[in-house]
């Protein structure tokens, strides 16, 4: 790993160093197993709770339900941010989006609750248009992208291969603030893909080796004999396993980056990144030009 281009994080408190990066900024941020503090209280309202005095509430165990069996939540809405604290383009820490990216993410990582800043959204497509969403851990980000990892031959991972693009949603509720990227993906080098894999604890590099991801297994014991066989042996050799050929990166490129922020009257605040189509003729009254070949916008929420 090349020290002078990317910055390791190791434990919780080095999450810190996200917030004032060195002399020469890094150009990608390597992401190490995170965690932060305490586990925020869930906020229910209206539907779920029922009031026994003016201005208390008691919590119900289960939602009510209707005599079709219908659970209405159109009641349940909490509080974000007011109309005097609102997410302005003065606001921005950076006219790119990625050092706002890093700097949003550096807040995070140091607000109490929230246990993982890097767990996000990863929805992809089959190339006929169908779906599928499902919550991944970002691995590392840099001007030339944001990288995870995951099985080549998982749903994603084959959704990837035949329509290689995708979008990731990071929602930080303590922060009433969302991140959603868009772009197209590749994989990452080989040499990158085995760099990470090494990094792993003996037991997660068991698990992706045995796990043939989105398969069908009889049972969970079916998996654990293979995982407990095969981290036996490992410890016997005390070597860190081979990286199976099936399981690596990929980096998504970033076309267009949104920073939400959530307003309790609804009039959220959404600014967009997004690189300028071909020959488009820019008007100023709405789109501005920010850093690095990129444009900048508000969109009505």
């Amino acid at each position: 790993m090349k020290v002078a281009t990317r910055l390791s994080l190791s434990a919780t408190e080095a999450a810190a160093s996200l917030i004032t990066p060195p002399d020469s900024v890094p150009v990608s941020y390597m992401l190490a197993p995170l965690r932060c503090s305490s586990v925020r209280q869930r906020r229910f309202l209206n539907k779920v709770f029922v009031r026994n005095s003016p201005g208390s509430m008691e919590a119900v165990r289960d939602p009510p339900m209707s005599a079709d069996n219908a659970v209405d939540l159109s009641g349940m809405r909490v509080p974000y941010h007011n109309s005097k604290n609102p997410f302005l383009e003065s606001d921005l820490k950076a006219l790119e989006p990625i050092e706002q990216f890093r700097q949003w993410f550096a807040e995070t990582c140091n607000t109490p609750g929230i246990k993982e800043p890097n767990a996000v959204a990863l929805a992809t497509s089959t190339p006929d248009g169908k779906p599928s969403c499902r919550m991944v851990l970002l691995k590392g980000f840099s001007k030339q992208g944001f990288r995870f990892f995951t099985n080549y031959e998982s749903r994603k991972g084959s959704e990837l291969a035949a329509n290689p693009r995708a979008c990731m949603m990071f929602y930080w509720d303590h922060k009433d603030r969302s991140v959603r990227i868009e772009g197209a993906v590749e994989k990452l080098t080989e040499e990158e893909s085995t760099e990470y894999f090494q990094q792993r604890p003996l037991g997660s590099q068991v698990a992706a080796t045995i796990s043939r991801q989105s398969t069908v297994v009889p049972d969970r014991n079916f998996l654990a004999d293979q995982a407990e066989a095969l981290y036996a042996g490992s410890e016997n050799r005390g070597q860190p396993l081979p990286r199976p050929s099936f399981w690596g990166g990929f980096n998504l490129v970033p076309e267009t980056v949104e920073f939400w922020q959530g307003q309790t009257n609804r009039l959220h605040d959404r600014i967009r990144f997004r690189r300028p189509a071909p020959g488009e003729k820019l008007d100023e009254k709405l789109t501005h030009v920010g850093e690095d070949g990129w444009f900048y916008e508000r969109l009505s929420p």
